[in-house]
């Protein structure tokens, strides 16, 4: 394990880096049962069609650890956690110490990752700098390079592993387009979380085609996903 014990500097950070694109300042959907802020993350190792967040994936950011932190402490009495989301949070330098400081300030830290970079969720985890995370499940290996544009699989099945292994609370949540992942996919990603040992919900997410993504794609299916055919070996969630 590559872990920093010890090592995380208490000292402010220069505000010359600014890997933070925007700021939602509330929300009440993204972190189950608390008050949050997003701090959403400019880039991603990651181009998948469906993506709506195409000005974080390919932006630059705006916003400085210093500003992120000033803002925080104003909101020590509002806000239960922080949710860093993306873009990819994991592909940034500090990510660590960033957390570290939320922490001391008395606030929880969710992480929304593609599972890309499993030793810094690895560190996060061994920092007892996490409290949530929520992986997202893109594909199984046939479709995952034509999904994300990107030959990461293995590393998300590390990230996977290394939270079924821990004691964190966490989900695995998938974005469909019928197009993409047909309801066969669909009930073979479900069997190889049922393998892997997942007993959480395994949530899901309808391909919205009314918002920008970062590719054109055809209208999506929704009730391609009938589940009639398959009995599912783990629960699913549906979110709108």
């Amino acid at each position: 394990m590559n872990t920093s014990n010890g090592n995380i500097s208490k000292k402010k950070r220069t505000d010359t880096a600014r890997p933070i694109y925007s700021i939602t300042p509330f929300t009440l959907l993204d972190y189950p049962d608390h008050t949050a802020c997003i701090l959403w993350f400019a880039g991603c190792n990651m181009r998948c069609g469906y993506c709506y967040n195409p000005e974080i994936v390919d932006g630059k950011g705006k916003i400085s650890y210093g500003d992120v932190l000033h803002f925080l402490e104003k909101r020590k009495n509002l806000l239960d956690a922080v949710v860093f989301s993306g873009g990819e949070c994991t592909l940034h330098q500090d990510v660590l110490w960033l957390a570290h400081q939320i922490k001391e300030l008395g606030m929880k830290v969710k992480i929304d990752t593609n599972g890309s970079r499993p030793h810094v969720l690895e560190n996060l985890i061994a920092e007892k700098l996490v409290d949530y995370v929520a992986l997202d499940f893109k594909a199984l290996p046939g479709a995952y390079q034509k999904i994300t544009a990107s030959q990461l699989y293995g590393e998300f099945v590390e990230s996977l592993d290394i939270l079924l292994y821990s004691n964190i609370n966490f989900e695995v949540r998938t974005t469909l387009h019928s197009w993409l992942i047909s309801e066969e996919d669909l009930f073979n990603m479900t069997k190889f979380l049922k393998e892997k040992g997942y007993q959480g919900n395994y949530y899901l997410q309808h391909y919205v085609g009314d918002k920008g993504s970062i590719s054109k794609l055809p209208e999506s299916i929704k009730k391609v996903y009938t589940h009639e055919k398959f009995d599912f070996p783990v629960k699913i969630i549906w979110r709108n």
